[in-house]
């Protein structure tokens, strides 16, 4: 019989991660399934377990079936660093705030367990992308589940930006930044600054100008085959390039940045047929039946 391997990654520092994950990891012990745990954390959970093998999450995929994440959206965006290039599914359970990643909250999980044993869930795509930085004579390449985001680093003065899309110049923006985002991410940071929320099953990249001082500045929807090209134009001043809000690199004048659809999509693992309308109206207590009464 092939030995089973399901991944558990925490949140940084909640002791009820802890907790849960050493539960999640006994139940599965259980059914002949052995848990690997993100070295961040392993070795609070085995304190947990001091009966119970626990393995260490190390860099490869060892043949991991699934990854089960205890934590907000961001700790399911830094799980993402591991998951994506090893192709492993992502099943976030929420303990932050929002958590439009995570499939469950922390108080619907009685059946996860058996759900995972029984391989009951299916997995979809995400559209991510991937960038590249030319900077002087630095390279920079990162990928990005939500966003890239392009901030200016000095407070007192907008940063000058001349975007093209395919190739064709779009427009110059002197701005406090910009956004590219996914599907995904447009829940997010492109929803604060006012963008479009996009269905995550519909594969396309978003354009958000972040306070441009311009008469046409408003949020884009792309082609997710678009090339983005952001150029930070000589005469502007250094601009923070983030994907994520977790990997960063600081430009100077004259860079330019390159945003692609990647190659590798963020795989999520699904327990149910719940549409994206219903987690929209839940995530945002969205007042369905009007502000009338």
């Amino acid at each position: 019989m092939t030995e089973r391997r399901v991944g558990l990654w925490l949140h940084s520092s909640r002791p009820e991660a802890v907790v849960a994950a050493a539960e999640f990891a006994r139940g599965l012990a259980d059914r002949g399934i052995e848990c690997m745990v993100a070295p961040l954390r392993a070795a609070e959970v085995r304190a947990q377990l001091p009966d119970l093998p626990v393995g260490t999450l190390d860099a490869q995929a060892m043949d991991v079936e699934l990854l089960i994440v205890l934590g907000g959206d961001g700790t399911i965006l830094s799980a993402a660093e591991w998951a994506l290039p090893e192709r492993v599914p992502l099943l976030g359970v929420n303990m932050g705030h929002v958590g439009f990643l995570a499939e469950l909250e922390a108080s619907e999980t009685a059946d996860l367990v058996e759900r995972v044993a029984n391989r009951r869930y299916a997995v979809e795509e995400r559209v991510t992308l991937a960038v590249k930085l030319e900077s002087g004579d630095s390279t920079w390449s990162s990928f990005a589940v939500n966003e890239l985001s392009v901030e200016k680093a000095v407070r007192s003065r907008m940063i000058d930006l001349l975007v093209s899309v395919d190739h064709r110049p779009l427009s110059r923006w002197s701005c406090d930044g910009l956004l590219v985002s996914t599907p995904s991410g447009s829940t997010a940071y492109a929803f604060s600054a006012g963008g479009p929320v996009i269905w995550p099953d519909v594969e396309a990249i978003e354009l958000v100008p972040l306070l441009a001082h311009a008469l046409f500045a408003r949020p884009l929807v792309l082609s997710p085959d678009s090339v983005i090209e952001l150029h930070l134009l000589e005469g502007s001043d250094a601009a923070n390039f983030w994907c994520d809000g977790r990997r960063n690199f600081l430009a100077q004048p004259g860079s330019v940045a390159v945003v692609t659809r990647n190659a590798v999509n963020l795989r999520l693992a699904r327990l149910g047929e719940q549409p994206f309308t219903t987690r929209l109206v839940k995530k945002f207590q969205l007042p369905v039946d009007g502000w009338r009464y």
